[in-house]
């Protein structure tokens, strides 16, 4: 079974840039898709962006559309998730996660999940 490791997060300020990364190792993403959601203290976990290997199609979510880019290196087995122009409320918990199923933006889409790497953006 592939498992997922997520780096890149930090304290940084606001309209700085990070780019968060997802390493599998194991198997490979062909066939999946590999998502990234956050989960901020005291909320729901909430979906961010998501790329289906097969056919390279990605969503991303209002709340970081033109901020943020999901992009994959196939030979490095890793998603990456580059966030540009942060603002407060994009600090939360982190996780990539791989699954199979249909809606890219669903959760209970995906199988396995990585520990999650922590983003902080201050005022």
């Amino acid at each position: 079974q592939v498992q997922l490791v997520e780096s890149g997060g930090g304290l940084v300020q606001a309209g700085a840039s990070l780019r968060l990364s997802c390493a599998a190792s194991g198997r490979t993403f062909n066939g999946y898709s590999v998502g990234w959601f956050r989960q901020a203290p005291g909320k729901e976990r909430e979906f961010v962006s998501a790329i289906r290997y097969t056919g390279g199609i990605t969503r991303t979510s209002e709340a970081v559309k033109g901020r943020f880019t999901i992009s994959r290196d196939d030979a490095q087995k890793t998603v990456y998730l580059q966030m540009n122009s942060l603002k407060p409320e994009d600090t939360a918990l982190y996780y990539c996660a791989v699954g199979a199923g249909l809606s890219l933006s669903l959760s209970q889409n995906y199988d396995v999940w990585g520990q999650g790497t922590q983003v902080t953006v201050s005022s």
